[in-house]
């Protein structure tokens, strides 16, 4: 299964080949976990992460709440859409 990519913190490269948006959703399906965000452009992707990398990316955001929902990432989607 292809992965996608998300960061909790601005990308210092390649800028233009990352997307920002806000997480809508955490959930899992078939072993992996979804992130639902909803991009700048109003459009709303589902990437799928493994649960080390969300584990990965919700450590780095700048919350004090459990949830990561309403958290700014940016995201590069590399699997089938």
């Amino acid at each position: 299964m292809d992965h996608d990519r998300i960061h909790a913190k601005e990308p210092t490269h390649h800028r233009d080949r990352w997307t920002e948006g806000s997480i809508e959703d955490v959930s899992e399906r078939d072993g992996h976990c979804i992130v639902t965000v909803e991009a700048d452009t109003g459009e709303r992707v589902e990437l799928t992460v493994t649960f080390a990398i969300r584990d990965l990316f919700v450590s780095r955001l700048d919350t004090d709440d459990e949830s990561p929902v309403g958290e700014r990432v940016w995201f590069r989607q590399r699997g089938p859409s």
